[in-house]
């Protein structure tokens, strides 16, 4: 049974019980602990949590959820089941059915026959676990199921009982086990081995409410949730594993084509599905990577050196360094995401738009990973010859650890070399490196758990009281104080002076959302006024606005109106629109493949990210700007309309990279099809009032990630009148033009640029000049000419190694050793530089040895070659002794 039917066969068992069906969120959603979705129940955390109350019409949810996973990234390939790229199939019940309808559901999707819909899995091979003193869940499987007593197992709270990490929901949970046979493992169940027995679904049932505390087992059972729901999770790639008859999750039908692509392009075989051999486990790592890679870029996400880019940019290299291990000698990654797109596209039909995009920013990585790779082993090359000079046979755990961490530089890659070079690396320091960077990591990580805490004193608002938003129509409302909000405590009233927090129950105010900043404005009721300098969105429906009591006072309960800033309400509306057209405009000359990947907006201005590997042309950009305004002139009218998602998707609706859209979606359409989004900002009635568009250029914002600035309306009126204004100004100084501006600054550039080659040879003329001098004043000591000078103040460096270069050419044959110093004002310093001829050198004149001498008397250093050597000190008065001292050593030899 291929992959895609046991997706579909899950979904409409649900669907036929009565479940919404809930498309996958995007990898990536706003969430403050995950930087990606980690398991399927994430995208409904709202609704157990209680921010929100679920809104689906039976109470019950089925969804296929996109996961990753990246701890234990290094144990890919080893294990037989482990992926860092997932699909979770779950069912959701918010205080409907409880444990016997969760089970029930299972058992009959699982054991039903393939005719009928199910998976025909023998019933005889399940085992299950149960929480230890869960008897009901046990009794369930056993009078209703028919699961023997012998084939329930019952572990503690490390295996069987689930919470977030952190305080909300909680409770008992009951595994499914499929047992593979003898040839996997020894007998007795999970808990005699979880290999054999192989775990494929997952039924949480929260039933308790936790409290604060860390691990699985570490907090207090506050007391019973008000309502008790379900949260399950199946396997897919788990079950595909089983009902396709292969050893593991890398022999499925959604992986081994990738397996077989890095057969033929590495010329090496793939030899044992079960085998531990680091070939046959890099395979997998390719296989794995490729598609978890493949599916987190087709979600908005380039290499990056931090976050989710960083995990991108790690999963990329890793599948370099396999592939190069395995053999291969050229481009990989084109290959690699094609087939993994091929494979995946039957689930995720948008792969197919996406195709060119995916691939061109993994071929990017890999192109600029190889230069890494030649890179770093020019850096390990240079480690190598130090440790040769030391004559140790040890590279240490940091300088192992400098060349993964800093330059990218593959441990494994760096343990082979050092093999090759007959060294050997310190591992344990380079672990404890490692370990000292995960502990860091892990640390962080704990310190962000606790971002839910925070709104749990909204959540009364949030469920009972959500606001009204009547911004759209107008941009002044009646309302009542609901809620008020000091230092993040609730308070009865507000006083003059005050900062404060204000739910109100009906607000025009637009709360920050989609790259568009919150409204300013005024709270008003009698006396009391409130400057209102932004608003802010909890859990997708309660508006909570940041406000000064500048007059009077407010209490909870106190009727009062809100009024929009009038001006600063156009010009977000003008940026927001304007940034619309820059999108589209910017696909109609870049293509498809230039997808959004944040914006930000604001009255007049607007900033529009990208992902796309090249930076554009001036041309490119010009052009993106003539489109966006003979948008404007065409004065389209700006149509908005509510409808569900899947219709939405049909009108050709663009939708945003990692937002959550509920079931009523709103699209933003301007001129048909030039551009049509799902945007739940403000915008203006018809494209004409965004007035001139005039774009600042486009800059990097990472790897793969470009960035668009842009001024509109007034504020692109004032940049363009003060261009025109500084081209006026230049073509009057320049008596030209404007049209030949452009002509006459190119004629002026390159006129500059000869007089500066002209001012260049005539200095190097006069040091020619200078050098002759300086041989022709040489002191005769021990045979040797030495030349000593100190040249003016804020004398190059650099013009010292051209004069003392100069001066030894003039010596020819002869031994001669010459010594030049100057003072660097402005920084402090005191450069300095020996230089010594081939006689000179052969006699045992040592320019590197001497320059460390000089050094020693300036409280400086150096070093070079015996031909030449440059230091730097900071004691100016100490070089007439140094020069005696290097004098002193001529003498010697």
């Amino acid at each position: 049974m291929q992959t895609h039917e046991i997706r579909e066969r899950f979904t409409q068992h649900f669907v036929a019980a009565g479940h919404t069906e809930v498309p996958s969120a995007s990898l990536i959603l706003d969430d403050p602990n995950l930087l990606f979705v980690n398991a399927g129940m994430v995208p409904f955390k709202p609704y157990f949590l209680g921010q929100q109350n679920p809104p689906f019409a039976q109470g019950t949810a089925t969804s296929i959820q996109k996961c990753v996973r990246t701890l234990d990234i290094d144990e890919v390939g080893i294990t037989t089941r482990h992926n860092t790229f997932f699909q979770m199939a779950g069912n959701f019940s918010f205080g409907q059915y409880f444990k016997e309808g969760a089970i029930t559901h299972a058992w009959t999707l699982l054991t039903g026959s393939v005719e009928e819909g199910g998976y025909g899995l023998d019933p005889e091979r399940l085992w299950v676990t149960v929480y230890l003193d869960d008897d009901e869940a046990a009794d369930i499987w056993h009078e209703k199921m028919g699961v023997p007593r012998e084939r329930i197992q019952r572990l503690g709270m490390e295996d069987n009982y689930w919470s977030m990490g952190v305080p909300g929901p909680c409770g008992p949970s009951s595994e499914i086990y499929y047992d593979r046979g003898p040839e996997y493992g020894k007998e007795g169940g999970p808990i005699a081995d979880d290999n054999r027995y192989m775990e494929i679904w997952n039924l949480v049932f929260m039933e308790n409410e936790r409290g604060e505390g860390t691990g699985k087992g570490n907090f207090e059972i506050l007391g019973p949730l008000p309502k008790k729901n379900i949260d399950t999770g199946l396997g897919v790639e788990r079950v595909a594993c089983i009902l396709q008859g292969v050893d593991n999750v890398y022999e499925t039908d959604l992986l081994r084509p990738v397996i077989e692509a890095a057969e033929k392009i590495t010329g090496t075989s793939y030899e044992d599905p079960r085998s531990d051999r680091a070939q046959d486990i890099r395979f997998r790592v390719i296989a794995d990577h490729s598609r978890t890679a493949m599916m987190i870029i087709l979600d908005g996400v380039t290499p990056s050196n931090e976050g989710r880019g960083y995990i991108l940019r790690r999963l990329l290299r890793r599948i370099v360094r396999s592939a190069r291990l395995l053999g291969a000698t050229g481009p990989t990654m084109e290959t690699f995401m094609n087939t993994i797109m091929d494979t995946m596209t039957p689930s995720y039909p948008e792969i197919a738009e996406n195709r060119e995009r995916i691939v061109k920013v993994a071929v990017a990585e890999e192109t600029a990973f190889l230069k890494t790779l030649e890179s770093g082993t020019h850096l390990f090359e240079q480690a190598v010859n130090a440790l040769k000079e030391d004559k140790s046979s040890t590279v240490t755990g940091d300088q192992a650890f400098a060349l993964h961490d800093t330059y990218g530089f593959p441990i494994d890659l760096t343990l082979e070399m050092a093999a090759e070079a007959g060294l050997e690396v310190d591992m344990a320091g380079f672990e404890a490196a490692m370990a000292q960077q995960k502990s860091r990591a892990k640390a962080d990580s704990q310190a962000k758990k606790h971002g839910h805490a925070d709104l749990s004193v909204y959540r009364e608002f949030v469920d009972n009281h959500p606001t009204e938003f009547v911004g759209y129509t107008t941009l002044e409302a009646p309302g009542t104080v609901l809620g008020l909000l000091s230092e993040g405590t609730l308070v009865g009233e507000a006083h003059e002076g005050q900062e404060v927090e204000v739910i109100v129950d009906s607000t025009p105010m637009y709360a920050e959302s989609g790259g568009q900043l919150g409204d300013r404005g005024q709270i008003k009721t009698g006396d009391a006024l409130l400057d209102v300098h932004d608003v802010q969105k909890i859990g997708k429906k309660l508006w909570v606005h940041k406000a000064t009591v500048t007059k009077g006072g407010l209490d909870v309960g106190s009727p009062v109106t809100t009024v929009v800033d009038g001006a600063w309400r156009h010009g977000a509306r003008q940026a927001h629109s304007a940034t619309h057209l820059i999108h589209a405009a910017l696909r109609q000359v870049l293509g498809p493949t230039a997808v959004q990947a944040g914006s930000l907006n604001r009255p007049g201005y607007l900033r529009f990210d990208f992902n796309y590997t090249d930076q554009l042309t001036p041309e490119q950009v010009r052009e993106i700007e003539r489109i966006a305004n003979q948008a404007v002139d065409a004065d389209w009218q700006v149509n908005t309309v509510e409808t569900s998602l899947d219709q939405a998707k049909k009108m050709g609706a663009m939708a945003l990279f990692g937002e959550n859209y509920g079931e009523v979606v709103r699209v933003v359409e301007i001129g048909g099809p030039f551009s049509m989004e799902l945007c739940g900002g403000t915008h203006v009635a018809h494209s004409s009032q965004i007035g001139p568009i005039s774009v600042l250029g486009e800059s990097s914002v990472g790897s793969g990630a470009r960035r668009i600035e842009a001024y509109s309306g007034m504020d692109a009126f004032a940049y363009m009148s003060k261009e025109t204004a500084l081209a006026s100004g230049l073509a009057t100084m320049l008596k030209s033009s404007s049209e030949d501006l452009p002509e006459r600054i190119a004629q002026l550039t390159a006129k500059l640029k000869e007089t500066e080659k002209a001012v260049e040879r005539l200095r190097r003329a006069q040091l020619a000049a200078q050098s002759a001098q300086f041989a022709a004043a040489a002191a005769v000591i021990n045979g040797f000419r030495v030349v000593t000078a100190r040249l003016p103040k804020n004398t190059a460096a650099g013009d010292l190694r051209v004069l003392a270069t100069e001066a030894r050419q003039r010596f020819g044959g002869e031994d001669a050793v010459i010594l030049l110093a100057s003072q660097n004002e402005e920084k402090g310093n005191v450069p300095f530089i020996v230089a010594a001829t081939k006689s000179a050198v052969e006699r045992g004149a040592n320019a590197g040895s001497l320059v460390k001498l000089l050094g020693q008397y300036v409280e400086g250093r150096g070093g070079g070659k015996a031909d030449m050597a440059q230091g730097s000190g900071v004691r100016e008065e100490g070089l007439v002794d140094g020069f005696d001292a290097v004098k002193r050593e001529l003498e010697s030899l």
